[in-house]
């Protein structure tokens, strides 16, 4: 069935679309699914690519992706040495996309192709980000979507990007806006976040999501947690990577003023209490707190010098661009 797909055509130099989907033992997904996405992709009209990334798989997996791309000139295959995870490989993915739309989605036959068309309209709206939302999602209620919804909530409220579901990998990108991200732990799921803080679009639509037919799935409860770490450095990343001080010097003067507190404290009690230096715990936090501050404001000090290091070295700039008027640059 493969081979009467694609054979004998030339491969596209300048692709619109490029359609990402990263593998992980996944060999009894992978025909059914090219098979789908290929009567979707040829119906679209547009020039497109095919991403599949094999992340570490040790199953056939490399094996039937290989044979694909064989017969399918449109299809790029990526093998990873090991497997890195569901981020690296859908790093790896944009790294060797060259589409100016990029399509993202799972490869455990979860995600429906037939929605990518809707996403793309959506897209043209405006947009930079169309994320999809299962809102009839196909998954066990306490281990996948509970702590999904507990997640989402925490992801919104911090973050200020309200999505139904971050966790749904089947999105749409605009070339330009995940231009420059770099994604590591479990943050490709932040990416609708990313764009926003950029100032892009981000539109949520719901897509049909179905139930996994083959195959295991290879997430567990620990990801949630995972999850909100990882959320938290994004958070860090964006309000504090070029004022470091701010963080760790904030929590220096803190733990300095507190210090100076049990100071004064232990002092009280010795001229008017009569307690002796070593009867009470004070004297032994005043030292510790107040090393700790010192710590953290050095600390602090040497963030700054790396960051300096990191944006002059590379030649890189603390603002962006949107668009100029009237200069030429010399």
């Amino acid at each position: 069935m493969i081979e009467s797909q694609q054979s004998g055509k030339s491969a596209v130099a300048a692709p619109d679309l490029s359609l990402i989907i990263p593998f992980f033992n996944e060999e009894e997904n992978i025909d059914a699914l090219y098979e789908e996405i290929i009567n979707v992709m040829e119906a679209i009209e547009r020039p497109y690519e095919l991403v599949f990334v094999n992340d570490g798989s040790r199953d056939a997996t490399s094996m039937k992706l290989q044979n694909i791309s064989d017969v399918d000139s449109n299809v790029i295959v990526i093998e990873l040495l090991r497997n890195f995870g569901q981020t690296a490989a859908m790093m790896a993915g944009f790294d060797h996309a060259k589409g100016s739309i990029v399509i993202a989605m799972d490869g455990d036959g979860q995600n429906d192709p037939a929605e990518i068309p809707k996403m793309l309209a959506e897209l043209e709206k405006g947009y930079d980000v169309v994320s999809g939302w299962r809102k009839d999602r196909q998954d066990d209620n306490l281990t996948r979507k509970l702590p999904s919804k507990i997640a989402n909530s925490l992801i919104s409220k911090i973050s200020g990007v309200h999505l139904h579901d971050y966790g749904c990998s089947l999105k749409v990108y605009r070339r330009d806006i995940i231009d420059g991200i770099r994604l590591y732990g479990e943050m490709h799921r932040f990416i609708p976040i990313y764009a926003a803080w950029q100032g892009g679009r981000i539109a949520e639509i719901p897509v049909h999501h179905r139930p996994r037919t083959r195959g295991e799935s290879k997430y567990g409860l620990e990801r949630v947690f995972k999850v909100i770490l990882d959320l938290l450095l994004v958070l860090f990343m964006e309000r504090f990577m070029t004022k470091p001080i701010y963080v760790f010097g904030g929590f220096g003067l803190l733990l300095l003023f507190i210090s100076l507190t049990t100071a004064i404290g232990a002092v009280g009690l010795r001229l008017f209490a009569d307690i002796s230096f070593i009867s009470t715990p004070l004297p032994v936090l005043t030292g510790t707190f107040f090393s700790t501050g010192v710590i953290c404001v050095l600390m602090g000090l040497l963030a700054e010098l790396v960051i300096r290091t990191y944006y002059e070295a590379q030649g890189k700039s603390v603002y962006q661009v949107h668009k100029s008027a009237n200069y030429n640059e010399k």
